[in-house]
This record gives C-alpha cells, sequence and structure tokens, in this order.
C-alpha cells in the first residue's frame, strides 16, 4: 500500500489567504481613511465615529457580496468545464485519452510511457485526470464562494474595528496620528504576516502594504481637509 501524502502546501492556503487578506486590508485602510477624512473636515468625535461604524457595515456587506458574485463565477465556470469533459469522456473516451497522452509527452514524457501514465490515471478517475492535467481544476483550488464571502467580511469587519477603536481610545487633539500611526503598524503587521504564510518575504510585504495604506489615508485626508475649508 503506498504511503498516505500528509505534507501540507501554501498553496492550499491560497484561496481563503486572499480572500482574509484582501478583506482585513481593506478593512483597516478603507475606514482609517474614511475616519481621517470625515475627522479633516472639522466634524466632531460624535459624526466621525458614526461614519466609521457605518463604513465598516456597509464595508463588510460590500466584501461579501462582491466576493460571492466574482468567486461564484469562477465556480460556474468550473462546473461547466467539468460537465463538458464528463459529457466528452461518456462518448468519446478514446479521444480523451489521446488528448491526456499527448498532454503527457508535451511535458516530457516518452510516448510510451505517456500512455501508460494516461491508462492507469484514467482507470483511477477519468474526470479527476482531465480535470487536473487539462483543466487545472484541483480540489485544493477549487472556487468556494461561501467561504471566501465569508473570510472577506469578518475579516473586513475586523480589520475596520482597529481604526475605529483608536478613534473611540484617543483624545480629540490628536485623534488623526493615533489613528494613522495605529491603522499603519497594523497593516505593516497584517503585510508582514500574510507575506510569511504565502513564503514571501514579511519586510517586502509589510513595506507594500504599508506604502498603498499611508497613501490612501494622506488622499482622503487631504480630500476632507479641502472639501471641509469649501463647506
Amino acid at each position: 500500500m503506498p504511503p498516505r501524502h500528509t505534507e501540507r502546501h501554501r498553496s492550499e492556503r491560497i484561496g481563503w489567504l486572499r480572500a482574509a487578506v484582501m478583506g482585513a486590508n481593506d478593512g483597516i485602510v478603507s475606514t482609517a481613511s474614511l475616519v481621517l477624512g470625515v475627522a479633516a473636515s472639522g466634524a466632531d468625535r460624535s459624526a466621525v465615529l458614526v461614519a466609521g461604524v457605518a463604513g465598516l457595515v456597509a464595508g463588510a456587506m460590500s466584501m461579501a457580496a462582491g466576493e460571492y458574485v466574482s468567486v461564484s463565477s469562477q465556480s460556474d465556470t468550473e462546473t461547466a468545464d467539468l460537465a463538458r469533459e464528463r459529457h466528452e469522456l461518456a462518448t468519446d473516451e478514446p479521444h480523451e485519452r489521446m488528448e491526456l497522452t499527448a498532454i503527457y509527452v508535451a511535458r516530457g514524457l516518452e510516448p510510451a510511457l505517456a500512455r501508460q501514465v494516461t491508462e492507469q490515471l484514467m482507470a483511477h478517475d477519468a474526470l479527476g485526470a482531465h480535470a487536473r492535467d487539462e483543466l487545472g481544476i484541483t480540489d485544493m483550488q477549487r472556487a468556494r464562494p461561501l467561504q471566501a464571502a465569508l473570510a472577506s467580511a469578518a475579516t473586513f469587519a475586523v480589520g475596520a474595528a482597529l481604526p475605529l477603536l483608536a478613534a473611540q481610545l484617543a483624545p480629540s487633539a490628536v485623534l488623526a496620528p493615533t489613528v494613522t500611526g495605529a491603522s499603519l503598524a497594523c497593516l505593516a503587521a497584517l503585510g508582514w504576516i500574510a507575506a510569511s504564510a504565502g513564503g514571501a518575504s514579511g519586510p517586502r510585504g509589510a513595506a507594500r502594504v504599508t506604502f498603498w495604506g499611508g497613501l490612501a489615508m494622506a488622499i482622503t485626508w487631504a480630500a476632507g481637509k479641502l472639501f471641509g475649508a469649501v463647506g
């Protein structure tokens, strides 16, 4: 009996990790930017907090809906491709064997060995072999709309709560610097953790996320200051 494959790969995390990181990053950046923009306009703390809470709720719902629709489209495409492949296997299996053999030959196998591999894999799981090697669809990377939507909404809410908490606790005189500093620190930590989880450079991930988050906050602050002065 062959040994079971127990090794864990980072690619197994790609679906939920992408949604989680995007949700938390957007939660921090959009809510911190909103809080800073409203504060820059001259609004009082109450208005700033109300705007922040509204942004948290609206953003989490928007992230969930957008992620669900997007990943559902991917899932629908995968389902349609698998249905077509299942039909082709049922109606023209010899052609499908030739097709799979050609794929293995193109990857470097000798034709005789490629035919042998095709025979054995199709005897074990014909649809799975074609899904993996012809369509590029694997179980670990299948689209999961509900999982992606829930991960995005939850992580957005957690991310958005951080600048809101900073705004709530900071004295009015230093509300903007406190929110900015806390948000940038959270973004740096998020970027570092996400990059490390994916096997990339932690410092580079932290720098990238912090730069774009800081730029978004600065632009929103300037917009709030401008329109507050005009108003």
